[in-house]
């Protein structure tokens, strides 16, 4: 896997338009583009090989809001989507595998309903990632508004058994802030969990995903990036 592929690029959606939250607050919200199917095609143009899909609205609401969007994003793009943001029941994830999603992120449904949660990693065998937003050092739920008691590696530790895909690990202080990734907080997971992880939050150069990079031996399988690259910091096309 070379750097390219390494990089996950990020659409989140907050009513059908492309934005970024600065470290997950939503009234610091800025808008970049207002058709998010042009940037999924300008991020496999680029050569990406997967692209995350944040529905921020459906996080804070609690079930998927920008369904539409994601659906055109999935028929208008030939590579994999994974989609995150309020899926907190089964039939919520059934309808988006159903429009084409490859890969979903859970997080709040693995931590309030686990029979639910079992059930969802039972019939979708590796096509869950269980999502991990850590604030202050703690796993945070429900659009990062409330934190629970758990650790990252505790909360992952009770899913390293199932037949999911891997975790996604969120550094929320640092996410839209450009500080740079958690790396210590990235390895430390990686190397006591079976699973992958994929890192996200805090990316502002291309330095910084060279670094998670380097810990891809650990069982880092990737980095979510969005502001860094809205931004210019990092060109995937020049990649």
């Amino acid at each position: 896997m070379g750097l390219k592929e390494f990089i996950i690029p990020a659409i989140d959606l907050k009513d059908g338009k492309v934005v970024r939250l600065y470290k997950g607050e939503f009234d610091k919200v800025k808008v970049y583009k207002d058709n998010p199917v042009d940037m999924a095609k300008y991020f496999q143009d680029c050569g990406a090989v997967h692209i995350h899909v944040v529905d921020l609205d459906g996080a804070l609401e609690g079930k998927p809001k920008n369904y539409k969007v994601v659906e055109s994003i999935v028929k208008s793009v030939d590579i994999l989507v994974e989609f995150g943001g309020g899926l907190r029941s089964y039939e919520a994830v059934k309808s988006m595998f159903e429009i084409g999603v490859d890969r979903v992120v859970i997080g709040s449904l693995a931590y309030e309903n686990q029979e639910e949660f079992l059930r969802i990693v039972e019939d979708f065998k590796n096509k869950v990632i269980v999502g991990i937003d850590a604030k202050d050092g703690k796993v945070a739920i429900k659009g990062w508004v409330e934190k629970t008691d758990y650790t990252p590696l505790e909360f992952a530790k009770k899913y390293d058994d199932l037949d999911i895909f891997g975790f996604l690990y969120t550094d929320v202080n640092r996410d839209g802030a450009m500080v740079g990734p958690n790396i210590e907080g990235t390895k430390y997971l990686a190397e006591n969990l079976k699973h992958f992880v994929i890192a996200s939050g805090g990316v502002g150069s291309l330095q910084d995903v060279v670094n998670l990079y380097k810990l891809k031996d650990y069982g880092v399988f990737g980095v979510v990036v969005g502001k860094a690259i809205y931004e210019g910091k990092i060109k995937l096309e020049e990649l």
